[in-house]
């Protein structure tokens, strides 16, 4: 099923019992509880909208795992697949955001751990992953000591810093109101932290050795 593929059947009967509704705001405008409701009920244009509001999202949380691109497009697509499993059961839709991300993660990891098993185990799969803990794999496909270096200075960073940055580091960039939902903070303090976290992200380059402007005036 593609993820803009509206969910069917059952949707369909719960339209049908339902009781009048007030007018519906366009989607485009429409709270993410209004988009829930409406896609649970089969929706299109609803699930639609939801798609589109968090697939970047979705996307750069599959990213930050580092897996190829089509184990990250595996990932995401069985992420949209869970919500349309529990599209009726979603409990507080407004934390919409954070489920999906949390939903991206398992089954980002979920792959990720099969691939490294894969790997462990002497098969030839384990091109398709560059994984968070061999560095070496990882060194041997970056372009220049620069990034080598990056790389080192970030993993020295703490947990939440390093995912922040590598989810705010997709292109194209999610947005903010869903990284905010995602990582459970306000959205007018992810640019302060996001500039806190370069701020560790440069002390780190200096005790390697780096100065800003050699490391492209991060």
């Amino acid at each position: 099923m593609s993820a803009r593929t509206a969910p069917g059947g059952a949707a369909g009967a719960t339209s049908a019992t339902s009781a009048p509704r007030e007018p519906h705001l366009p989607v485009s405008e429409a709270p993410v509880e209004e988009l829930v409701a409406r896609a649970a009920e089969g929706t299109q244009a609803a699930w639609d909208e939801i798609v589109r509001r968090y697939e970047r999202l979705v996307w750069s949380v599959a990213r930050s795992y580092r897996l190829s691109s089509a184990d990250a497009g595996d990932a995401v697509q069985t992420t949209w697949l869970r919500l349309v499993e529990h599209l009726g059961k979603v409990r507080d839709p407004e934390r919409l955001g954070a489920w999906l991300a949390t939903t991206a993660r398992r089954e980002s990891l979920r792959i990720a751990t099969h691939r490294r098993r894969q790997r462990d185990d002497g098969s030839d799969d384990d091109l398709a992953l560059m994984p968070d803990t061999s560095v070496d794999v990882e060194e041997s496909l970056l372009s220049s000591e620069r990034d080598v270096t990056l790389l080192h200075a970030v993993r020295q960073l703490d947990d939440r810093c390093q995912k922040l940055l590598r989810v705010l580091s997709a292109s194209p960039p999610p947005r903010y109101d869903a990284v905010a939902e995602a990582f459970g903070m306000p959205i007018g303090s992810i640019g302060p932290t996001r500039g806190r976290c370069l701020n560790r992200l440069k002390d780190v380059l200096h005790t390697m050795g780096y100065v800003p402007e050699a490391m492209g005036g991060l």
